[in-house]
């Protein structure tokens, strides 16, 4: 049996494994297949002068660094975060208290990219994808149940 209860791994995991598999369709569809994924067709979003446009988004300047595309780095991201999820669940000892302490930082590092890209998407692209977009909420979900987790735990990070 593992560190978290039930609940607290079920929270840990699901937002990291939707955001996975969102990323996982954009790579397969857009990447591979070259396709648009699916509900990727470009219709006016409720947002004034924003349109739901997932091809505007993908085939930007903005959607890769160095080559490597950003569903990939996201994907790549959501990986590392269930096996730190696991590592500290399952782990012993020094293993766990690197992990649980890694998750934390590492999730901080994801939240301080996301207003960059929306950011991105909202202003420069008027464009937002669907995928993203889900990307971006499972990364801010994530961020609150860590720190939900810490405030619970009653402990500060050890260095």
């Amino acid at each position: 049996m593992g560190k978290l209860a039930g609940t607290w791994l079920a929270l840990m995991l699901t937002f990291s494994l939707i955001g996975l598999f969102a990323s996982s369709i954009v790579i397969y569809t857009y990447y591979y297949l070259r396709e648009l994924p699916p509900l990727c067709t470009s219709f006016k979003s409720p947002f004034p002068g924003i349109t739901i446009d997932c091809e505007r988004v993908l085939s930007s300047k903005y959607s890769d660094i160095g080559g490597v595309p950003l569903d990939l780095l996201a994907a790549i991201w959501f990986v590392i975060n269930i096996i730190l999820v696991l590592l500290y669940d399952l782990g012993s000892g020094n293993a766990a208290a690197f992990a649980i302490n890694a998750l934390f930082y590492w999730r901080f590092l994801g939240i301080i990219v996301v207003p960059y890209l929306i950011f991105v998407e909202v202003y420069l692209l008027n464009a937002l994808c669907v995928y993203c977009t889900i990307m971006h909420v499972m990364i801010i979900i994530d961020f609150t149940v860590i720190t939900i987790f810490f405030t619970k735990l009653k402990r500060p990070l050890k260095a």
